[in-house]
């Protein structure tokens, strides 16, 4: 029998020692074959990415060197785009705002989703459903959340916030019908979105931490603000990294609660990066211009993520 089945061995292959007890590796035609078998399931959505982003990247890319005239054809003009992008009162306003926003909603987003984890912690079975319900906004569609928010916002003293307001002997405030509390409400907005978002990130990061830490804590008679502060939050580094990134780009690339709430008004007080893109390329036909600041804004997103890697793994190997 061992010589019959030595004798059908496939041409090249390498036949173990007998005894030896390793076995025999695969043919190296079968090996290939299987190390394509994961790039046959992420193909179709490969594809996706081409044709809708990156194919788009890549010609946005080549329209800010241009000015573009359609039908007319194409003007190479360099860099000219990017310089007028710099120069323009109102992107240097609208990244101001851009800014501020971000800010914000990162730092309010963190803080309130942190509040919220450790109130939703725990292995109770009924905690399932308040977290489902509290992961709602996460899912809604922007546009649906902001037109929400707009009419919450209605500036009359009988709109529903100015009546809450009203019940503490607050208000009535104008909301986003007033620059200087527009851009403060679109910001109360995106915190109220994307903190259960941050919640979620925080509870995988609490589910990690070792109870023992918080035991022999308490033993040592800290309280438990002492608790979080020493023990909470330096477990939770990696995740607060993770956070700051996701949340600052999110932050820098907000468009559609902007543009739903207020549309970058009153009086450009809430006009954002995004917002004054869109107008410059689809209200103002200025395609190079509007493509340039969209590549400017893909290098500062790119160069903040690379610091905060870098950073991370600075911290990482001390």
């Amino acid at each position: 029998m061992t010589v019959a089945h030595e004798a059908t061995a496939a041409p090249g292959e390498t036949k173990p020692a007998r005894g030896s007890g390793v076995t025999a590796r695969p043919p190296k035609r079968n090996r290939s074959w299987r190390s394509l078998i994961p790039w046959l399931f992420l193909a179709p959505a490969l594809l996706l990415f081409l044709y809708f982003k990156f194919i788009p990247m890549a010609e946005g890319i080549r329209l800010s060197l241009y000015k573009v005239q359609p039908f007319l054809g194409d003007i190479f003009i360099g860099m000219d785009n990017y310089t007028a992008v710099l120069d323009d009162t109102a992107f240097q306003e609208a990244a101001s705002h851009t800014v501020i926003l971000a800010f914000g909603q990162t730092f309010g987003s963190m803080i309130v989703g942190f509040f919220l984890a450790l109130l939703l912690e725990g292995q109770a079975k009924s905690l399932w459903f308040v977290r489902s319900a509290v992961f709602l906004p996460v899912v809604a569609a922007t546009a649906v959340v902001g037109e929400i928010w707009r009419v919450l916002y209605f500036p009359d003293p009988n709109g529903f916030l100015n009546e809450v307001l009203s019940w503490v002997g607050a208000g009535p405030s104008t909301f986003l019908d007033h620059p200087d509390t527009a851009l403060t409400s679109v910001m109360m907005v995106g915190i109220w979105k994307h903190a259960p978002y941050d919640m979620v990130l925080i509870l995988a990061g609490l589910a990690g931490i070792d109870r023992e830490q918080y035991e022999a804590a308490a033993i040592d008679g800290t309280n438990v603000f002492q608790r979080l502060w020493y023990v909470t939050l330096p477990a939770l580094r990696p995740v607060i990294t993770i956070l700051l990134t996701l949340a600052a780009i999110r932050g820098l690339r907000v468009f559609t609660e902007v543009y739903v709430l207020t549309g970058g008004g009153p009086a450009g007080a809430t006009s954002v990066w995004m917002t004054t893109v869109f107008s410059r390329g689809f209200e103002k036909n200025d395609i190079g211009v509007a493509s340039a600041a969209s590549v400017m804004l893909f290098l500062v997103t790119f160069l903040l993520t690379v610091i905060v890697q870098v950073w991370r793994r600075a911290r990482e190997n001390r």
